[in-house]
């Protein structure tokens, strides 16, 4: 139960990141053709670490459960 909620909050950062990057052009406050403003820059530098390291931690926890799922099918425990 534990795992399951910590996969949906990885998830949940991830989809937040991708929204941080986005918005600026998807609500419309950074002008089409125009410098970036601060704000874009912020949006876009804070989203995209969000979504990154939440990208880096379920590809992690993904191979840890791969390498333990294999674990186990290897060595089968007499119940």
């Amino acid at each position: 139960m534990k795992a399951r909620l910590g996969v949906c909050a990885l998830v949940l950062l991830f989809l937040a990141g991708l929204w941080l990057v986005a918005s600026p052009f998807v609500v419309g406050y950074q002008p089409a053709g125009a410098p970036y403003t601060a704000a874009t820059v912020n949006s876009l530098w804070l989203g995209g670490g969000l979504a990154g390291l939440s990208f880096i931690t379920l590809v992690l926890y993904a191979a840890d459960a791969l390498r333990e799922l294999t674990t186990r099918a290897e060595h089968p425990t007499d119940a």
